[in-house]
């Protein structure tokens, strides 16, 4: 898999958290780099595990679906994509919470990573440095989380939806193009 290719899945990835940043910062009445960095923090660092997790799960069953692998990312990537696209177009949410709490934050960052942790069972059967895309995820989703911060407690909740939107819509392209690649289509 290229680094272009797992960039552009980082900032799909990224999408969720990215989302859930903006609903802390629109709650924040004061925002500080302190309390962006924590959320950056949280969402990247497991934004970055759960692949990895995911990986190492897909690895112990790599061998017995190399012949259908590039099926089973089309359709995970697909469906996570889906789900992001739905979620998107649903009814807005509240964004009322503005705890950094261990207990908030944990859950939050968890729920935004369950899609990370599918991916990362999809890089065990393709060809992925796990470690570079373990970074990437992680990097990509801490700056963003954090820009989501401030774009939240300045701009509001207007981009919360588009990111959701954008981050499907990428998956579902990425999901596509692994599946065109394996059938020799492109």
């Amino acid at each position: 898999m290229s680094n272009i290719t797992l960039f552009v899945i980082a900032l799909g990835l990224s999408m969720d958290a990215f989302a859930v940043s903006i609903c802390k910062g629109l709650a924040m009445k004061k925002i500080t780099l302190k309390k962006a960095a924590i959320v950056g923090l949280w969402f990247g660092g497991f934004q970055g595990l759960m692949p990895l997790i995911g990986y190492i799960l897909g690895s112990q069953f790599e061998h017995y679906i190399t012949t259908i692998d590039h099926w089973i990312a089309f359709i995970l990537l697909g469906l996570i994509g889906l789900s992001m696209i739905k979620e998107a177009l649903g009814k807005e949410e509240e964004c009322q919470d503005d705890s950094l709490a261990f207990k908030a934050m944990l859950v939050l960052a968890v729920a935004t990573s369950i899609d990370a942790l599918a991916v990362g069972i999809t890089f065990a059967f393709l060809s992925v440095n796990i470690f570079s895309a373990v970074l990437f995820i992680g990097v990509i989703t801490f700056v963003l989380s954090m820009i989501g911060v401030k774009a939240g407690n300045v701009f509001g909740i207007r981009y919360k939806s588009k990111a959701e939107l954008a981050g499907g819509i990428i998956l579902i392209l990425m999901g596509t193009k692994i599946l065109l690649e394996h059938l020799g289509i492109l």
